[in-house]
Order: structure tokens, then C-alpha cells, then sequence
């Protein structure tokens, strides 16, 4: 079982290299570059990824090409804010050792909000299928939130993904923005009216759902500022649509 590690990225010198360091167990790394301006392909390139430029096609379609590049069947896809954690490391060593007993793997993914690890929220374990035969799975998602489909049996590891999300509220609030208009995009493409109702009501039921339902009071003062911002999301996601083209 060899494994190709792949990894897409956009002027992410600030996390490139704990994303590789994280893949001592694939046998090679591939960085699928859409046009850094920083110093992201040097970085990569040093540390012995294999780098190639390609134009931004979509977060689905750039991850399915980064797979078409690689060397090996066996795909590990991280993004550039994640890393393998040692446990999970250990264990992919392990199902290499071993031999697979499925055609794609699930693995949980915890995230680090504001300096600390959330563990409620909705946001925990959160498991994604990362590690995958590419003959039998794909990117999906055609504007926002890929996944990935797989045709095939799925197994399930039980050791952390590592995700670095924003270190600030400023930060939160710029990816919120871009991450909104493409939600809006997709509520276009798909018909989805953002009705009057939803506007109003489906931000006050997110927080109450992250907040409490989900447990986020147990995040702390994070915990708070998670719920506040996934109901803001979802405002401005409907919101931007009614703007974009629905009235």
C-alpha cells in the first residue's frame, strides 16, 4: 500500500510546512499550487514535495485533479490548515503494515479555534473521508463544502486530524466572507429561495443549536463566539443570495 499525500493550496506559507512535516508515512507529497504569491511553492519544494501549478477550477475539481497527479492509488488529502496528528500518523503506518481492509477511510478532525482545541460546538469528531482509493471515491461540491463520495466500503480511523482554523475574529470574519458569497452562489445554482423567514429565524435556531443543543458552552468563551458566528453565517449566506439575484 503506497500513498500519495496531496495537498492544494493558495499563499498558505504559513502553515505549508506543518502540513508536510505531519506526512512522514506517505511515500510521496504532491502540492497542487493555484498561483502563491508568497512564499508557499519554496517552502513546499524544500521540504521534497513534488509541486505543480494549475488554475483554480473549484475546491472539488482542484483536489480530484491533485489525485489525477499523483503517483499512487492511495490518496491522503489534507488541506494546507491541517496535519496528520502523531496518533494518526501511527496508525496509517500501521494500515500501510497491515494492508487495507476497505476503499477509504473516515478519520475524526479536530480543530483549533482562537488558540484552543473545541471538543463541542458541532464541531467534534466531524469525521471526513481523507484517506482514499481513488479508483473508488471523488471530490464532490460544486461551489462550497466538498466532500468526498465513495463507491466502495469504508473504514474508519480513530485518530485525530488536526485542523488550525482562524487565530483571530478578524480572520474568522474575512474566510466567513468568501465563504458566504460561495454558499450564495450555491443557493443560486440550486434554486433555494432565501425566504423573509429564513433570514430571520434560521440564525437565532443555528446559535441555539451550536450554543446549546450541541453543547458549545462547554468551549468556553470560544464556544460562544462559534455559535454567534455560525448564525451570522448563515444570515449572510442568505442574505448575499437575496442581494445576488432573489427577491
Amino acid at each position: 500500500m503506497k500513498i500519495s499525500a496531496t495537498i492544494i493550496t493558495l499563499n498558505e506559507e504559513r502553515n505549508i510546512a506543518r502540513a508536510i512535516e505531519s506526512l512522514r508515512c506517505a511515500d510521496e507529497i504532491v502540492v497542487l499550487d493555484s498561483g502563491s504569491t508568497d512564499r508557499t511553492v519554496e517552502i513546499a519544494e524544500k521540504l521534497g514535495a513534488r509541486v505543480i501549478e494549475s488554475a483554480w477550477p473549484g475546491y472539488a475539481n482542484q483536489k480530484n485533479r491533485a489525485a489525477e497527479r499523483a503517483s499512487h492509488d492511495w490518496i491522503l488529502s489534507i488541506d494546507a490548515d491541517e496535519s496528520l496528528s502523531e496518533a494518526l500518523e501511527a496508525e496509517v503506518w500501521q494500515l500501510k503494515k497491515s494492508g487495507p481492509q476497505h476503499d477509504a477511510y473516515t478519520m475524526p478532525r479536530m480543530a483549533q479555534y482562537l488558540g484552543r482545541w473545541i471538543r463541542h460546538s458541532g464541531w467534534y469528531p466531524d469525521r471526513k473521508v481523507r484517506l482514499y482509493h481513488r479508483g473508488k471515491a471523488t471530490w464532490e461540491g460544486a461551489f462550497v463544502h466538498e466532500s468526498v463520495k465513495v463507491n466502495g466500503r469504508l473504514g474508519h480511523l480513530e485518530s485525530n486530524l488536526l485542523h488550525f482554523t482562524c487565530s483571530s475574529l478578524s480572520e474568522h470574519l474575512r474566510t466567513m466572507d468568501r465563504y458566504t458569497t460561495l454558499a450564495a452562489e450555491q443557493l443560486l445554482a440550486t434554486g433555494e429561495k432565501p425566504t423573509w423567514s429564513r433570514i430571520m429565524l434560521v440564525p437565532p435556531w443555528t446559535f441555539f443549536q451550536t450554543y446549546f443543543l450541541r453543547l458549545g458552552f462547554l468551549d468556553g468563551l470560544e464556544g460562544l463566539a462559534i455559535a454567534q458566528m455560525a448564525a451570522f453565517y448563515n444570515y449572510l449566506k442568505y442574505a448575499k443570495a437575496r442581494f445576488m439575484g432573489f427577491r
